[in-house]
């Protein structure tokens, strides 16, 4: 029997720097930082889900083979408009590498924006507002 997959609860993300990486997802997604177990590891929270922010190189966390940061590229949906995602990433001094764009989601038509992390990681946020099934 397969097992019933629901959702992601969380992902392990390597960087180079976590204060660095923590401050960012902070001030541009509005995560929120999290310090937790005994050896003070931080998490980025949002939604029901988080990010936990892996030291590239720290053996005591088990991980693959590859731990690259700056490989992953992440898809991030907002509430409202993408106008107001671009006004926010300008704000925070974030370049836009590419849109607006209309991609397809897991839900359909969506509209994206896309910029980098400190590790360079391709953050695409999205918005399904104004399309018919958002």
């Amino acid at each position: 029997m397969t097992p019933n997959i629901e959702f992601i609860d969380h992902v392990v993300m390597s960087t180079h720097d976590v204060e660095a990486t923590s401050a960012w997802y902070v001030k541009v997604l509005g995560f929120r930082r999290e310090v937790f177990g005994s050896e003070g590891r931080v998490a980025l929270k949002f939604g029901k889900q988080k990010f936990n922010l892996r030291p590239k190189g720290d053996e005591a966390w088990g991980t693959c083979p590859v731990e690259t940061p700056g490989a992953l590229d992440l898809c991030f949906m907002a509430l409202g408009p993408i106008e107001n995602v671009i006004e926010h990433l300008n704000e925070c001094g974030i370049e836009i590498t590419h849109g607006p764009a209309t991609q397809i989601g897991a839900r359909g038509t969506m509209t994206s924006v896309y910029c980098r992390d400190p590790d360079a990681n391709l953050i695409e946020i999205a918005s399904y507002h104004g399309h018919p099934q958002g």
